[in-house]
């Protein structure tokens, strides 16, 4: 039973190792591994990788998370080899690749499980049609992190099958599932520090009287939030107040642009209140900024957010949460924790140009998220009020605060998320246990529609092609190249491509084994026996062989 609930974790670096370059796909990712080591109920952690090197950094992980149970690594080739583990889950929802890969073993050989982070791309856009017209079935998923990215994916897979009916008649294929499960953090990495938090206010001259609003964000109008109205709101809350109020905004900015705006519009939109920003540094300084604050801001306005892990993680460090009333913000800031914000948007037909021009080339992604955003009401005027409340009312901002720090504990630490996962995998297994395996035979991997074997796929390409284990015999020719394999090999020099077809030791087994075979020559099936080495493999072989003038074919 406990394989039933485990699941064999897709690892590359790219999407869990924030040094890989930060972002929200990778942050999450590092915090779901390390809360899946900490956290699974599991006889074994497996990661199927593409090579070495990657396996060698998910046992450095292991290790350093303090990884409890042994650890197993399979290549991806060989997705089998995760036995008696049925499920493989993918750090994102494109994984159309992966069921293809399937298919060589046969769609009920195992399970694929992804899950959304930022649905707004592109590609994440046409990887749901990939995903929905390749070899998918009810026994896969997407995680939705949260109901209102459910209710986005289930649209488009709604639009696509609409469309795939229209196109090819009905009835369709089974589509995955969507079940809906938040992304969690280590809520004890964020219980507040009073020390630091002091230290900090200290250090940007902040009175303790003072009350502080933070922000940790992207520091991005295009791709985050538009700071204006946000400046706005802090200047209505702060008039008359009789509180002196501080805006503390986390994070980088990505560039001189993104600055100008934060900086410029603070000073002309809201004078009465002092703005100071604290460059990313780390988990120290992030602490620091959320132990000094009295309320956390997450004023968001932009389709790039999908869930928020920021508004999560000041709850647990027991902050109240003003935040916009937007996509999976409704299912993180309920009323006891925080105050949600009204948004308005346009209808469908309002922007279904921007879509063409997004989707067709014409305005590239920040294009697109800026359009929109700039289309997106945030209410100021209740945003105001919301903030001026907090500020004036310290017991509210303590209950609000003590709430948030349950429901973080409660709903979102790993300790509660990855059983919740763990409970999805089992029943992807029940339901693929349920199907007649009969029904999806393998595909020949030569054969497979997305990406057919090279010399299938370029069959007419030459004069004719090598018999696989025919009768033809090989022999060393006389002559011709001079040189030792060997200084071929070197001479030819394959090493800046990072990928060699076969070891120069197997070819050069292979040269011998012909050579020993005389002018008798030998077949690739005796050359096989002698060497130890695949039928296919000695082929291989051979072929270069051939190619730089070592062998010549002879009749069989």
């Amino acid at each position: 039973m406990t394989a039933a609930r485990n699941a064999a974790i897709w690892y590359a670096p790219d999407g869990f190792d924030p040094a890989k370059g930060v972002n929200g796909r990778r942050m999450a990712g590092d915090s779901f591994i390390r809360g899946w080591f900490r956290h699974a109920a599991v006889d074994e952690f497996v990661a199927l990788t593409h090579g070495p090197s990657d396996e060698a950094a998910f046992r450095a992980l292991a290790e350093d998370c303090g990884a409890s149970k042994p650890v197993r690594v399979a290549r991806l080739e060989n997705a089998p080899a995760m036995r008696p583990l049925g499920t493989v889950f993918f750090s994102g929802p494109n994984y159309a690749t992966e069921v293809w890969r399937r298919e060589v073993w046969g769609m009920a050989s195992h399970s694929v499980c992804g899950i959304t982070h930022t649905i707004s791309t592109k590609a994440v856009m046409e990887g749901a049609w990939h995903l929905r017209t390749a070899p998918q079935a009810e026994w896969d998923a997407i995680i939705c992190t949260s109901r209102a990215v459910k209710s986005a994916v289930s649209l488009q897979m709604d639009l696509i099958d609409g469309f795939l009916a229209r196109r090819f008649g009905s009835p369709l294929p089974a589509r995955l599932q969507l079940p809906v499960i938040p992304l969690g953090i280590d809520t004890a990495a964020f219980q507040p520090d009073a020390a630091a938090g002091l230290a900090l206010r200290d250090r940007l001259g902040i009175a303790a009287e003072d009350v502080v609003a933070l922000v940790i964000a992207r520091l991005s109008p295009h791709e985050k939030f538009d700071p204006l109205p946000l400046f706005l709101a802090m200047q209505q809350a702060q008039q008359d107040s009789g509180t002196r109020l501080h805006l503390v905004v986390y994070g980088s900015y990505p560039d001189s642009y993104s600055r100008q705006v934060f900086e410029t519009g603070a000073r002309a939109l809201m004078p009465a209140v002092s703005m100071h920003h604290l460059e990313h540094e780390g988990a120290a300084l992030r602490l620091a900024a959320l132990s000094a604050a009295q309320m956390f801001l997450f004023p968001i306005d932009n389709l790039q957010e999908s869930f928020g892990i920021a508004p999560v993680e000041a709850m647990a460090a027991g902050l109240p949460v003003v935040a916009s009333d937007w996509d999976g913000l409704r299912d993180t800031v309920s009323d006891e924790v925080g105050i949600r914000i009204r948004t308005l948007g346009l209808a469908p037909e309002h922007v279904a140009g921007t879509a063409l021009r997004y989707h067709g080339g014409t305005d590239n992604y920040i294009q697109y998220l800026s359009q929109m955003s700039a289309m997106t009401q945030v209410d100021v005027g209740q945003m105001a009020q919301a903030i001026r409340g907090l500020m004036l009312n310290p017991d509210l901002r303590a209950r609000m605060g003590k709430a948030g720090q349950k429901r973080a504990e409660t709903l979102f630490d790993w300790a509660a998320v990855v059983p919740q996962m763990q409970d999805l995998f089992a029943e992807l297994g029940a339901i693929r246990a349920a199907a007649d395996p009969k029904r999806f035979p393998p595909t020949p991997a030569s054969l497979l529609p997305t990406g057919p074997s090279p010399m299938a796929y370029f069959a007419s390409f030459p004069t004719e092609q090598i018999k696989r284990a025919g009768p033809e015999r090989y022999v060393m020719r006389p002559i011709p190249n001079p040189l030792p394999v060997r200084d071929t090999w070197n001479l030819r020099n394959y090493a800046p491509t990072r990928r060699i077809f076969e070891p120069l030791a197997d070819i050069e087994k292979v040269a011998a084994a012909v050579e020993a075979a005389a002018s008798a020559g030998a077949a690739s099936t005796t050359i096989a026996e002698a060497t130890g080495i695949s039928v296919l493999r000695v082929e291989r072989c051979l072929l270069w062989l051939l190619k730089y003038d070592y062998v010549e074919r002879g009749a069989g």
